[in-house]
């Protein structure tokens, strides 16, 4: 049975890309393979970690396209690459409806926080561990679900706990979700799903 085909979508450093495509070279993903790495930003690094492991990579830069010709041209390319799974990995731009329905139930999504909580417009990156820490919570920790038109608010596929430190700054924070729970679960959440999408 062939594989399914994986496109990731980055707007950064690309570091959730890099334990993705390191789990696949380690034979973790037997049931999928990222075949394409599309970036919203030149400089993004993640552009870089694909080639290293020989990934094909597209860029449609938010300063040179509006939303949706950016969506229309990355679509176009999703299909011309016969992507069956779309992953996002730290990737900023909300998607509208009308590219989430084009792969309905096919977006997955990792956010560095255990939804329902610290979700929602504006939760991203640092704000997310800035917001756990001022509430004062002591346990936070990463999700991966899948991309609905609500953002943050579809299926939950795989959750882990990460304990919160009274010396946590959110930056350590951060950096220990990313390795306590999201390199960890998201390339496993991806190998179930891409599993169950070829029953």
């Amino acid at each position: 049975m062939s594989k399914i085909r994986i496109a990731v979508l980055c707007s950064g450093g690309g570091t959730n890309l890099q334990a993705i495509l390191e789990a696949q070279a380690a034979g973790k993903i037997p049931h999928g393979e990222v075949v394409l790495v599309i970036a919203d930003s030149k400089e993004a690094y993640s552009l870089e970690r694909a080639k290293t492991f020989g990934v094909e990579t597209a860029v449609f830069d938010k300063r040179e396209f509006s939303r949706a010709e950016r969506e229309r041209e990355m679509l176009a390319c999703l299909k011309a690459h016969r992507a069956e799974l779309v992953v996002l990995a730290g990737f900023l731009t909300v998607l509208s409806p009308s590219f989430v329905e084009a792969y309905k139930n096919r977006i997955l999504n990792i956010h560095p926080a255990l939804l329902p909580s610290f979700g929602g417009e504006g939760m991203y990156g640092l704000h997310v561990h800035e917001a756990v820490l001022s509430r004062g919570v002591k346990v936070t920790g990463a999700t991966v679900h899948i991309v609905t038109e609500e953002c943050d608010n579809g299926p939950i596929l795989a959750q882990r706990a990460v304990r919160v430190r009274k010396d946590d700054t959110p930056r350590s924070l951060q950096q220990r979700v990313m390795r306590e729970a999201e390199w960890k679960i998201y390339y496993r959440a991806i190998e179930a799903y891409c599993k169950t999408l070829q029953k």
